[in-house]
């Protein structure tokens, strides 16, 4: 890849920095798959630079929920017992495959599975949500009874994931603290999860400096664009659809992730054309039914789309 910088890759990754902003989801979830199926990067480059980008964008939504005091910091602390060392022995497993086209394609697959995985994710959390099992608007914090082994499992597992392949940080992991602390709520989930990422992506990053396919220039236009992209995206997040921004990316993602999978244009079209009328279809069906945690319908719905866009 030439060393002139890349401006058209500096404005994908700041639409697709807006988009983060704008929903909390994971930018390597979105970030990578870009550089690969549009701009012609190497998998292994992709998620090395990725990364390193992610390391500087980390603690800026973190601090913001630091301040809002939406982090519970004993989850931060087990969860990062397990992700940090995790996340370096990812990218040494990367690495110890070896090179060529056959490494290359294993990643390719790796990060198609994690991308289904955040898809699926994603729906299931949507619907928690909608359904009120995320918490409500309450000033009070619920306590939580923290349970160590499997939360540091929960590191582990997505720290792994992060250190192949970018993806995990903000989309696998905070669905698996939503499956085993039900009682929090979203912007606690997202709060905490943030925090605990920072040292996750750090580790991975400098595993990546050290023995990925670590690209300057990429990385460069990553944060040129993402910088300011995600700061725009925060800022605009409280007056976005939340919901409807959050089914599009569903369907991105698992689009993305057939691409991983080598499938052909007409069968991808064909696949998202139907994925897509069944989206609209749940989406008429979940309408018609109010949240047991909300007094009506429609402020079912608002305080679902407001707990998500946090």
């Amino acid at each position: 890849m030439p060393m002139d910088f890349d401006w058209t890759m500096a404005l994908g990754s700041f639409l697709v920095a807006i988009i983060v902003g704008l929903t909390g989801m994971g930018g390597g979830a979105l970030m990578t798959p870009m550089l690969v199926t549009f701009f012609g990067v190497s998998p292994l480059a992709a998620v090395s630079s990725d990364l390193v980008a992610a390391a500087v964008m980390k603690p800026v939504g973190s601090a913001v929920h630091y301040r809002q005091g939406t982090i519970n910091m004993r989850l931060v602390g087990w969860l990062c017992a397990g992700s940090v060392p995790a996340a370096f022995s990812g990218v040494l497993l990367a690495r110890a495959l070896g090179d060529g086209d056959s490494v290359e394609n294993l990643i390719s697959k790796a990060m198609g599975v994690a991308l289904m995985i955040a898809a699926i994710g994603l729906v299931l959390r949507a619907y928690l949500a909608h359904r009120g099992r995320a918490g409500g608007d309450g000033a009070e914090a619920p306590e939580v009874a923290v349970r160590p082994v499997p939360t540091v499992l929960i590191g582990i597992v997505g720290g792994l994931v992060v250190g192949i392949t970018s993806v995990g940080s903000g989309s696998l992991i905070i669905v698996a603290l939503l499956a085993l602390y039900p009682t929090l709520k979203a912007n606690q989930l997202v709060g905490t999860d943030l925090l605990q990422a920072v040292p996750l992506v750090f580790a991975a990053a400098i595993g990546h400096l050290l023995f990925g396919d670590f690209r300057m220039e990429v990385t460069a236009a990553l944060l040129v664009g993402s910088v300011p992209g995600v700061y725009l995206g925060s800022k605009i997040s409280s007056r976005a659809p939340g919901g409807l921004i959050r089914r599009v990316l569903a369907l991105v993602l698992v689009a993305s992730s057939l691409k991983m999978f080598g499938v052909g244009a007409v069968p991808l079209a064909w696949t998202m054309v139907v994925l897509a009328s069944a989206t609209v279809a749940a989406w008429l069906v979940l309408r018609r039914r109010p949240s047991p945690a909300a007094a009506g319908p429609r402020d079912a719905v608002a305080a679902s789309a407001d707990e998500l866009v946090r």
